[in-house]
C-alpha cells in the first residue's frame, strides 16, 4: 500500500469514528461543557491539521512506510529470530502500545517535553477534539519514537497499520464526553481505555494528572501502578485543565497552542 492509499484509509476511519463520537457526545454527554463547540473546535482541529501537515512534510512515508522499509531490509528482531508473522504482529502491537504509554509518561516528566504536551492538557473541556489536540512537534517526536520501535522489532507493516488506526480511534473514544453506563464501563476498561478512565488524567489536580496514562490498552496503568478508578470530585464536578491556564481565554486559540511551549515555565 502506497502512502496516498494509507492516508486515505486512515482519513476514512478518522472521519467515521469522529462522526460517531461527536454524535454520541451530542445525544448522551457525560458532563456539561464550559464552552461551546464553536469556541473550542476550530482551534483544536486546526492544530490537528497542522500536525498532520508537518508529519507529511518531514516524514511522508509515516509509520507504515517505516515498517515497509524495515521489512524490505530484513531489519529487527522478528526476522532475526524468525518469529512467525502472526506472533510478530501481536507482539508488535502490544509493545508499540507500551512504547506509547512510556512516551506519555516521559512527556509529563521531562520539562521541555511537558511544555509541548501541556497544550493538550490546557483544554478546559474534554471531548473528541481533545483527542487530536497535540502540538505538531509532539506528534513528530511521537512518530520518531514509534519509528525506532518499529525498526527495532521488525514490526510487520500490517500490524503497524492496524495499530495506527486503533490508536487514533481510541484517542477519540477515550477523550469523548460520552456517557457510558457504569456497569458497562467497568467491563470495557478491562480491555480498552474508556472515557471515564482517561478523563481522570485531565483533572486539574496534579496527583490525578499523573494517573491513567494509557491511550489504547488499559493494562499498563495497572501494571506500573498509575491506575486510579475515579476522580475524587466525581466526573460531573471535576475541573478539567491546568491551574496556571484555567483563567486564560487564549488556550482555545491556534496561535496560543503553537507558541505556548516557548513561553517558559
Amino acid at each position: 500500500m502506497d502512502t496516498v492509499s494509507q492516508g486515505g484509509v486512515r482519513l476514512a476511519y478518522f472521519a467515521v469514528v469522529f462522526a460517531v463520537m461527536a454524535g454520541w457526545e451530542h445525544f448522551a454527554p457525560r458532563r456539561a461543557s464550559s464552552a461551546t463547540r464553536r469556541q473550542r473546535w476550530p482551534g483544536n482541529l486546526l492544530l490537528a491539521l497542522s500536525g498532520a501537515v508537518l508529519v507529511r512534510i518531514v516524514s511522508p512515508i509515516g509509520a507504515v512506510g517505516i515498517a515497509l522499509f524495515a521489512e524490505s531490509g530484513g531489519w529487527g528482531l522478528s526476522p532475526l529470530l524468525s518469529i512467525p508473522t502472526h506472533t510478530a504482529a501481536v507482539l508488535s502491537f502490544v509493545l508499540l502500545d507500551l512504547a506509547v504509554y512510556l512516551q506519555h509518561r516521559a512527556f509529563h516528566a521531562v520539562g521541555p517535553l511537558w511544555h509541548l504536551h501541556r497544550v493538550h492538557h490546557a483544554d478546559k473541556d474534554i471531548d473528541v477534539t481533545t483527542g487530536a489536540r497535540f502540538h505538531p512537534v509532539e506528534i513528530l517526536i511521537s512518530l520518531g519514537v514509534k519509528g525506532l520501535v518499529i525498526v527495532a522489532l521488525g514490526a510487520p507493516a500490517a500490524s503497524v497499520m492496524v495499530f495506527e488506526i486503533l490508536l487514533n480511534a481510541t484517542a477519540m473514544f477515550n477523550h469523548a464526553n460520552a456517557r457510558i453506563p457504569l456497569a458497562l464501563d467497568r467491563l470495557l476498561r478491562l480491555v480498552v481505555v474508556t472515557p471515564d478512565m482517561h478523563r481522570v488524567h485531565h483533572s486539574i489536580h496534579p496527583i490525578e494528572t499523573g494517573r491513567n496514562f494509557g491511550f489504547n490498552l488499559p493494562f499498563w496503568d495497572r501494571f506500573f501502578g498509575t491506575y486510579t478508578e475515579q476522580p475524587k470530585a466525581g466526573h460531573e464536578d471535576m475541573v478539567i485543565g491546568l491551574p496556571q491556564f484555567i483563567d486564560e481565554p487564549r488556550t482555545a486559540r491556534l496561535m496560543w497552542m503553537l507558541t505556548s511551549p516557548l513561553a517558559g515555565k
